[in-house]
C-alpha cells in the first residue's frame, strides 16, 4: 500500500511553482540516484519508479494499437487511493470525483476517455466485465453502467492498459475506449512465499478525524513454479465532511410564483432568482473492505488454469444537511399566490436575479403560513454498495500453431440507500441573499437560523423516507484462440466468440410517518449546530439535529410498506458476439485488422403506475458489426507512427432505459426510454511516437469521434401525484432520446528520465465534444447549448519525481477545465475548472520496511459549478485536505 506527503509549502501552487518545488525538494537529497534494474519479464509487480516508467513506456511502444500503460510502481509512487487516482495522469483520461449532478466528495470515482462521458468508457477486470453498485441515492436510480472506481483500492493493481483504439478482441461497450485493470497473478512473483502489508493514518482536514487503514499479500508457489496461491485482504477507514452552499432551483418568475411583485415590477417577469439557496453539510464514514483469493496451476507447458474470486464493500452511512432560504414561499404566500410578498429591495443583472432582501416584520396581513427558510436534513444509515465476481479461466496449446484462452465467469453488484428526511419550515422572518455568480460563495441572512422556530399557519413538518435498492448481475462466457500461419503479411489470426447475460432491477419502496413523526416534542433530540464552515458568506452554525439522533428517530416512525412500482423497473439485456482479426507484418508496416459481429437483445419492464407490479414490457434486438484496423511503421530509429480507424458501440445507460425519478419539492423529474438505441462510434486516430532516449517520450495523438444514437434528455410536462404537497402536480421532465454528437481532440505527451534520480513527465488534452442534431425539447434545440456530457476543452498533469536507494519523492499537479456534469432540477450543471496538488515522499529504513506520507488535494481546492451562465451558480463544496501516513513492510 502506498501512501504520500504534505508540507506546508505546497498548499494552492501553480503548476510551475510545484514543478520548481519538485526540484527544491529533488536537489535536497545528496545521495545518487541507483540505477533501476529491469525485472524478469514474467514479474508484475516492478520496483522503482524509472523501472515501472521503462516498462509502461515499453509496451505502449510495442503495441499494435494506441494504448496507455499503467503499471504497479505507478500506482504506489502517488496517494492512490482508487485506480481512478493512477488513471488521472494519462492524457485523455480524465476523472470526476462523483458518478453525477452530487457534487464532489473528494475522492477520484468516475473515468472517462476523449472528452466523452463516463458511461461511453468500458471498464473490464483481467479482461471480464464486473458489476457493482453505487451508494448515491440518485446514482442508484439514475442507473449508470459507469463503473465507481471508488469500490477497488489501488493495492490490487499489477497493471492497468487504456485502449484508445479499438480492436475486435476487445469486449464492445467502450464506445471511446476500453479499460482493463490486471491483478497480480501468483506464479508471476519471484519468491516462492512472498509477505506484503501496510498500516497507516488518514487524517482528513475538514472532518479532523484520523482512520485506520490496512492491507495485507501472501503469496506462495512451489518449487516446480506450477501451483500458487494468492491472497490479498483490505480494510480502509476514512471520515469526510463537505461544507459548502448549493442553489438547488433556479427558476423563472411569472405570475404563479411572485403575481404581486411582477405586480409591481414588470420587469422582473421572467428573469431568474434562485428558489432555494443553501448551506450545506455532507459527513459521512466510509469502510472500504474485502479481498481476493487467486489460484494458477500450471498442469503441463501446454494447459494451465486460474481461479480468481474477488469481493469488495463500501460501507457508506451518510448525513446530509441543507439550511435553506426559500423566497419563493414568501412571494407565492405558500403557493396561493394570496398576499404575496414584494422585496424590500432586489437587483438584477441581465437575466438574473442578483440580490433580494425581506424585512423583518411581516409585510402582509398574514404571514403565518409563509416558510421563509427550510432545514432539510436526511440520514441515510446503512447505505452501501459492493462488488463481487468468480472467474474461471484457461490455456491450452493444441499445438505449435493453435492456442486457446477462454473464460468462464458470474459477477454482482449491489447498491442501497435508505433516506430519513425530516424537512422543518421556519416562521417567516428577515432574510437576503446577494449573489456573486461563481466568483463567490452568496451572502445569505436567515435571522432566525440560529433556532428551532416553526411556523404555525402551515404544517411545520414535511418528511419523506425511501429505501431503494439495484441489483445488478452478469453470467459470461468467453472463447479465444490464435493459429500461428504460413503467410508473412498475416502471421497471425485471431478468432472468439462471447456470451453474456446481463440482468439489472431497481427496487424502490416508499416510506411513510405517522402524524406524530411531525409533532415538534417528537423531534429527534440530537439538536446542535453546523461546525464552522471554511467558506465565507455563507450562513455559519444554523441549527440541524445529528446523525445518530435522526437515524433514532427514522428507526422510530419511518415504516416502508409500499413499492413505488412507477420508478421501478426490470431489464435483461443479452449479448453475444464473435470476432476474427488478423496481425499484419509488412515490410515496413505492422497492425491488426479485424471485425467483431455482436447481436444485443434488451428486455425492459418498467412504468407502472399501479398498486401491483404491472410493467410496460419493450424488447428490441440490435445487430451491429464493428470492424477495425490498426497500423503503426517505424519513422526512424525511435519514431513510431501510429494510425486506427474503428466502428465501436457502447449501450445506453440503465437508468436511461427504464428509471422515473421526481423531486417533489421542485417539480422535475427524469425518465427513461426503453427504446433507446446503442450508441454507434465512428472513430479516426493518428500519432506520432519520439523515444529520444531511454525512459523518454514526446508523442502526440490527434482524434475524432463520430457518434450516432448518441443518447441526450429532452424535456416535457406530465402530471404524477406529489407526495409532499398531497395532489396531483404538474412535474418537468427530462427524458431520454437518441441524437448525434462528435468529439475531437488532441493529446501531447512528455515524458522524460532526467538522470541522477530525477524525472519529469507532462501531458495535455484538448477536447471539443458537441451535439451535432438538434433533438426535439432538448437543451440543444430550446437554448442553444449543445455541450455534451463530460467534455473538458482542456486537462493536463504535471508530474515531478526524485528516486534514491533510500528516497523516493512525487509531485503531481492535475488541472481539467469546466465541463457538463448532467442535468438536476430543471437546469444544467456545469463543473468549473479544478486543479489539484498530490505529493508523496517515501523513506526506505531496510530492503523489508518503508515509511510514507503522502498527501491529496494540498491546494485545498473550491469545487464549484453553475447552470448555463455562470452568473447562476450551482453549488461551492469544500472537501478539505487529506494526509496519509503508515509503514510498509515485504519479504
Amino acid at each position: 500500500m502506498k501512501r504520500n506527503l504534505t508540507a506546508s509549502g505546497v498548499t494552492r501552487l501553480t503548476p510551475i511553482a510545484a514543478a520548481v518545488g519538485l526540484m527544491v525538494l529533488g536537489a535536497s537529497f545528496t545521495a545518487q540516484a541507483q540505477e533501476a534494474v529491469q525485472p524478469d519479464s514474467s514479474v508484475v509487480v516492478v520496483t522503482g519508479v524509472r523501472a515501472a516508467m521503462a516498462q509502461s513506456l515499453n509496451q505502449k511502444r510495442n503495441s499494435d494499437s494506441l494504448v496507455e500503460v499503467v503499471t504497479a510502481e505507478d500506482v504506489g509512487k502517488m496517494p492512490d487511493k482508487s485506480v481512478a487516482d493512477s488513471l488521472q495522469r494519462i492524457p485523455g483520461v480524465s476523472v470526476a470525483t462523483a458518478g453525477g449532478s452530487e457534487g464532489g466528495f473528494g475522492d477520484n470515482d468516475r473515468v472517462s476517455l476523449k472528452g466523452t462521458p463516463s458511461n461511453l468508457t468500458l471498464t473490464t477486470l483481467n479482461g471480464h466485465t464486473v458489476s457493482s453498485g453505487d451508494w448515491y441515492i440518485s446514482n442508484i436510480t439514475g442507473g449508470g453502467r459507469s463503473v465507481s472506481y471508488s469500490m477497488f483500492p489501488s493495492e490490487l493493481i499489477g497493471r492497468v492498459t487504456v485502449h484508445k483504439s479499438s480492436q475486435a478482441d476487445l469486449i464492445e461497450g467502450g464506445a471511446a475506449g476500453n479499460v482493463n485493470i490486471e491483478t497480480r497473478k501468483p506464479l508471476s512473483f519471484k519468491k516462492n512465499l512472498t509477505l506484503m502489508g501496510s498500516i497507516e493514518g488518514a487524517y482528513t482536514e475538514s472532518a479532523k478525524k484520523t482512520d485506520v487503514q490496512v492491507s495485507g499479500l501472501i503469496n506462495w508457489k512451489n518449487e516446480a513454479n506450477d501451483l500458487g496461491i494468492l491472497l490479498q485482504v483490505f480494510d480502509e477507514k476514512r471520515t469526510l465532511r463537505r461544507q459548502g452552499q448549493e442553489f438547488l432551483w433556479w427558476e423563472k418568475l411569472d405570475n404563479s410564483n411572485a403575481k404581486a411583485w411582477i405586480a409591481a415590477n414588470p420587469a422582473i417577469e421572467g428573469k431568474y432568482l434562485s428558489f432555494l439557496t443553501g448551506s450545506s453539510l455532507f459527513e459521512q464514514k466510509r469502510e472500504r473492505k474485502g479481498g481476493s483469493l487467486d489460484i494458477e496451476y500450471k498442469v503441463s507447458n501446454d494447459l494451465s488454469f486460474n481461479v480468481n474470486g474477488f469481493y469488495t464493500r463500501l460501507d457508506a452511512d451518510n448525513v446530509n444537511t441543507n439550511f435553506m432560504l426559500a423566497p419563493y414561499q414568501v412571494l407565492s404566500n405558500n403557493w396561493t399566490n394570496v398576499g404575496g410578498a414584494i422585496p424590500s429591495s432586489y437587483t438584477l443583472k441581465g437575466n438574473t436575479i442578483t440580490s433580494i432582501a425581506f424585512p423583518s416584520k411581516c409585510p402582509v396581513a398574514d404571514c403565518s403560513a409563509m416558510g421563509a427558510s427550510v432545514q432539510d436534513i436526511i440520514a441515510r444509515p446503512g447505505s452501501y454498495s459492493d462488488s463481487k465476481f468468480v472467474d474461471f479461466n484457461f490455456k491450452y496449446r493444441a499445438n505449435a500453431n493453435l492456442k486457446f484462452t477462454g473464460q468462464v465467469g458470474t459477477t454482482r453488484g449491489t447498491g442501497h440507500a435508505r433516506d430519513y428526511a425530516y424537512e422543518g419550515w421556519l416562521a417567516y422572518s428577515g432574510s437576503s441573499l446577494t449573489v456573486h455568480g461563481i466568483d463567490a460563495p452568496a451572502n445569505m441572512v436567515i435571522d432566525n437560523a440560529g433556532t428551532l422556530n416553526p411556523r404555525t399557519g402551515a404544517p411545520f413538518f414535511t418528511g419523506w423516507a425511501t429505501d431503494v435498492t439495484t441489483r445488478d448481475k452478469e453470467n459470461y462466457g468467453q472463447v479465444d484462440g490464435t493459429y500461428s500461419t504460413v503467410w508473412d503479411a498475416v502471421p497471425t489470426i485471431r478468432f472468439g466468440a462471447r456470451t453474456a447475460k446481463h440482468d439489472r432491477s431497481l427496487t424502490w419502496l416508499e416510506g411513510s410517518y405517522p402524524a406524530a413523526a411531525g409533532l415538534l416534542e417528537n423531534a429527534p433530540k440530537g439538536l446542535t449546530r453546523y461546525p464552522t464552515s471554511p467558506l465565507s458568506n455563507v450562513l455559519q452554525n444554523p441549527w440541524t439535529f445529528s446523525g445518530p439522533s435522526m437515524k433514532e428517530w427514522g428507526e422510530k416512525y419511518a415504516t416502508y410498506n409500499k413499492h413505488a412500482y412507477q420508478s421501478e423497473f426490470q431489464m435483461t439485456e443479452k449479448a453475444n458476439a464473435a470476432y476474427v482479426m488478423g496481425d499484419l507484418n509488412f515490410a515496413d508496416v505492422q497492425g491488426n485488422f479485424g471485425v467483431r459481429y455482436v447481436k444485443t437483445q434488451i428486455d425492459v419492464a418498467n412504468a407502472s403506475p399501479n398498486d401491483v407490479w404491472k410493467p410496460t414490457l419493450s424488447s428490441n434486438t440490435y445487430n451491429n458489426f464493428l470492424p477495425s484496423v490498426n497500423l503503426r511503421t517505424d519513422l526512424a530509429k525511435n519514431v513510431v507512427l501510429r494510425g486506427a480507424a474503428s466502428r465501436t458501440m457502447a449501450r445506453p445507460d440503465f437508468g436511461a432505459l427504464g428509471a422515473l425519478s421526481l423531486n417533489d419539492l421542485t417539480m422535475s423529474g427524469s425518465g427513461g426510454n426503453p427504446n433507446l438505441k446503442p450508441i454507434m462510434s465512428n472513430n479516426v486516430d493518428a500519432g506520432v511516437e519520439w523515444y529520444f532516449m531511454p525512459k523518454s517520450l514526446i508523442a502526440v495523438n490527434l482524434y475524432q469521434m463520430k457518434l450516432a444514437s448518441y443518447v441526450t434528455y429532452g424535456s416535457s410536462v406530465a402530471q404524477f401525484y406529489n407526495a409532499t404537497l398531497g395532489r396531483v402536480t404538474d412535474y418537468n421532465m427530462s427524458a431520454a432520446i437518441n441524437t448525434k454528437a462528435r468529439v475531437r481532440g488532441v493529446e501531447l505527451q512528455y515524458t522524460q528520465d532526467l538522470s541522477n534520480g530525477f524525472g519529469f513527465s507532462a501531458n495535455y488534452t484538448y477536447a471539443d465534444g458537441k451535439e451535432t442534431q438538434a433533438a426535439p425539447k432538448s437543451a440543444c434545440a430550446d437554448e442553444g447549448n449543445c455541450d455534451m456530457v463530460g467534455t473538458s476543452k482542456n486537462s493536463y498533469n504535471l508530474s515531478g519525481f526524485f528516486e534514491n536507494a533510500k528516497w523516493s519523492a512525487r509531485l503531481n499537479y492535475s488541472f481539467r477545465s469546466a465541463f457538463l456534469n448532467g442535468l438536476d432540477r430543471k437546469s444544467a450543471i456545469y463543473q468549473d475548472d479544478v486543479g489539484t496538488v498530490s505529493a508523496s515522499i517515501n523513506y526506505n529504513i531496510n530492503e523489508f520496511l518503508t515509511l510514507s506520507l503522502e498527501g491529496k488535494d494540498l491546494n485545498d481546492p473550491l469545487l464549484k459549478s453553475y447552470a448555463s451562465t455562470k452568473d447562476q451558480p450551482r453549488a461551492f463544496y469544500k472537501n478539505g485536505r487529506q494526509v496519509f501516513f503508515g509503514l510498509r513492510g515485504k519479504m
